[in-house]
């Protein structure tokens, strides 16, 4: 069952879509100051669009490009601080929104990569 576009999502769902464990997303939240999802009673966690976004973001950084978490940190609080030029270079490929498929993932690399070698 698919949730609605914008849907908040709970941790177990978010881990599968981007196909890590659940300790991964707790970790990357004492790591992250901006991932901040709601914890309801029991200490459940709901993903809010804005969350998942970033969640997804720090998951291509990490696990995509390579990125220490301190090196995630950094482009992360580079991109939240408007007065900073942003960094030149190729734009990183998207992260696939479908369950964290790692064949889309390699494609969005592969082509990255074949445009580079014509430049």
């Amino acid at each position: 069952m698919n949730k609605a576009e914008g849907a908040f999502l709970t941790i177990s769902e978010l881990a599968a879509e981007l196909g890590l464990p659940q300790h991964i997303l707790r970790y990357w939240e004492s790591r992250f100051p901006q991932l901040r999802p709601l914890q309801r009673s029991g200490n459940r966690r709901y993903y809010r669009p804005a969350d998942v976004m970033l969640a997804r973001r720090i998951n291509q950084l990490l696990n995509v490009e390579g990125f220490t978490v301190r090196g995630a940190q950094k482009a992360l609080s580079e991109v939240a601080t408007p007065d900073r030029q942003p960094a030149t270079g190729p734009q990183s490929p998207p992260v696939p929104a479908s369950n964290g498929s790692i064949l889309a993932r390699l494609e969005a690399i592969r082509a990255l990569l074949a445009e580079a070698l014509e430049t």
